[in-house]
């Protein structure tokens, strides 16, 4: 993922606290941990229950359909969307953007979803806080006309316990809304009816996996796991082009009508039949009672004794705020490529009471050119507080590249400074051999005087592995009286580079096939059985057989006959 282009607590505090944006990021895109049992798919995919056939979804293109009226002054073609939709995309669009910078997520996609699915809530009576006065609920998935979705939330969103609805303003499957619930709007709320809930929802579901929405082919597959449909990708694509190139202009909540959408009925309901009995006949009015005697007036009591004033009650105190995010333990990691942080970047987040803020979604990003990753080679984690307010990590693998990166940490929806750790990655230590090998099994023989015709190649491993860099020591050695060994005093030798005959020689190191070559041995006169030792720094070592046999005998010349004199 790229770095942040711009600090991630400015657009936070431009946007989301200016506008009381309290969206906590809980989606399963970068959770590190496990999705809970059946709730629904952690990465979106053209088969999941989000993408299925459910029916109710507006393809109209914008050419053909009539759209709110701009208000007056808004730009020629512009587009109306009710104010608090509006208000909902961007700051969708702005929270994901501060948590995911990589996924380059425009406002204009959530709201061409926001109008193929509902027309941005219209109708259903939406309200400032993002709800609204009736409930948006697709067709019942039975599989007779749309798709079959058994039901996975008893009923809770849809109300609906034998089969699901889509639900809410951008039409959540309720099991994909259990695990990419929002808050979008802070009210401590979750719930895929309010369209701060769900356009945040649909950002983060839309940038799962690592997407990159300004690339086409992530852009397409983020859309048909959202609606396996090549018109609903196009219809959505339109109307987002739509919005981008002729903008859009806020406009008034419009009403709740009748039925915006006719919804496919649990059960027909049927009507009562009218009573078959005639009417009992209306009773004769009851005439008036007589008014009755005034009663006189008693005599006036003593008045009371004032009570006591009361005490003023104290004003409610404000709600407590998270307002701190700060580093617990070490600024700074380390660790050697290939392996683990042994560290795990931790973090706090507390209230303005001193509590700990348990429940928040931090987000750690990796920042920087290195191979360092979370598990399964993400950039991303988002990890929830405890109720200790304390919020670590997943395990930091470092990669195998050498180098310095940064680990980041924020509350998204909080106006909170970002926390960071230094990382350092150092190269891994070259390894050591455990081995020594010759590189040919042929035996090393001559004659008395002469030398080693074949060159002595030597393999240096580790763990089977040939290991470049070994230095090693060449000695020719003996056994004395007591049979320890020793260095040898006759026998083959090496030259130095004066030509004098030495015993002990120390060699080029291995190279990256972990081989090295020994000069050239020589002999003496003496024949016999010889032993080369080669030995690392670390002790390790590998006896060489050498055999020098003896010199044979010239043989005995035949002797010239002399001439025979003439007579």
């Amino acid at each position: 993922m790229k770095p942040l282009r711009r600090h991630l607590i400015n657009v936070t505090r431009q946007v989301l606290c200016a506008a009381a944006l309290a969206a906590t990021l809980t989606t399963a895109a970068v959770v590190s941990s496990p999705t809970p049992a059946g709730a629904g798919e952690s990465e979106p995919t053209p088969d999941s229950p989000q993408a299925q056939d459910r029916g109710n979804a507006r393809l109209e293109l914008p050419d053909l359909v009539v759209n709110p009226p701009a208000p007056p002054g808004s730009p020629e073609g512009a587009a109306g969307i009710p104010g608090t939709a509006l208000d909902a995309y961007k700051r969708a669009a702005t929270s994901v953007g501060a948590a995911l910078p990589g996924c380059h997520l425009p406002w204009e996609l959530i709201a061409g979803i926001g109008r193929v699915e509902s027309v941005h809530a219209s109708g259903y009576g939406l309200k400032a806080d993002g709800s609204t006065e009736k409930p948006i609920r697709g067709p019942r998935l039975d599989g007779r006309q749309f798709a079959l979705i058994k039901d996975t939330d008893d009923g809770r969103w849809d109300a609906d316990t034998e089969f699901d609805r889509a639900v809410g303003p951008t039409q959540f499957i309720p099991s994909t809304w259990a695990n990419w619930e929002m808050d979008g709007n802070g009210d401590g709320k979750r719930d895929p009816n309010n369209i701060y809930d769900a356009a945040l929802g649909t950002g983060m579901y839309l940038c799962a996996g690592d997407r990159d929405l300004a690339k086409a082919e992530d852009l397409d597959k983020a859309l048909l796991s959202y609606n396996h449909s090549r018109e609903y990708v196009n219809t959505v694509l339109t109307w987002m082009r739509t919005y981008q190139q002729d903008g859009a202009a806020e406009v008034p909540n419009p009403p709740a009508v009748v039925n915006p959408v006719p919804e496919t009925p649990v059960t027909p309901v049927v009507p009562t039949p009218p009573p078959t009995t005639p009417a009992t006949p209306p009773t004769k009015p009851t005439p008036p009672n007589k008014p009755g005697k005034p009663t006189n007036p008693g005599t006036p009591g003593t008045p009371g004794t004032p009570g006591t004033p009361g005490t003023p009650g104290k004003p409610t105190p404000p709600a407590p705020t998270v307002n701190k995010l700060e580093r617990v333990g070490s600024p700074s990691l380390t660790a050697e490529a290939g392996a683990e942080f042994a560290t795990r970047p931790q973090v706090r987040a507390g209230k303005s009471d001193g509590k700990p803020a348990a429940g928040e979604a931090v987000l750690f990003e990796i920042v920087g050119d290195t191979g360092a990753h979370f598990p399964s080679g993400r950039k991303t984690a988002v990890v929830h507080t405890g109720a200790d307010g304390r919020a670590t990590a997943p395990v930091l693998s470092a990669g195998d590249r050498p180098g310095t990166f940064a680990v980041r940490a924020t509350i998204p929806a909080r106006a909170l400074p970002a926390i960071g750790f230094s990382a350092t990655v150092k190269p891994a230590p070259a390894p050591v051999a455990d081995a020594l090998a010759r590189t040919s099994d042929t035996p090393l023989e001559t004659v008395a005087g002469e030398s080693f015709a074949e060159p002595v190649g030597i393999l240096a491993t580790a763990e089977g592995k040939a290991v470049a860099g070994t230095v090693l020591t060449a000695s020719m050695v003996t056994k004395d009286e007591k049979g320890d060994w020793v260095p040898a005093e006759a026998g083959p030798y090496f030259k130095d580079k004066d030509g004098k005959p030495v015993r002990t020689v120390t060699l080029a190191a291995t190279g990256a096939d972990g081989r090295a070559v020994l000069p050239e041995i020589f002999t003496d006169e003496k024949p016999g059985t010889y032993t080369l030792r080669l030995t690392t720094p670390e002790g390790v070592t590998l006896d060489v057989t050498l055999t020098v046999k003896e010199k044979p005998a010239d043989p005995t010349p035949t002797p010239t006959p002399t001439p025979t004199p003439q007579p």
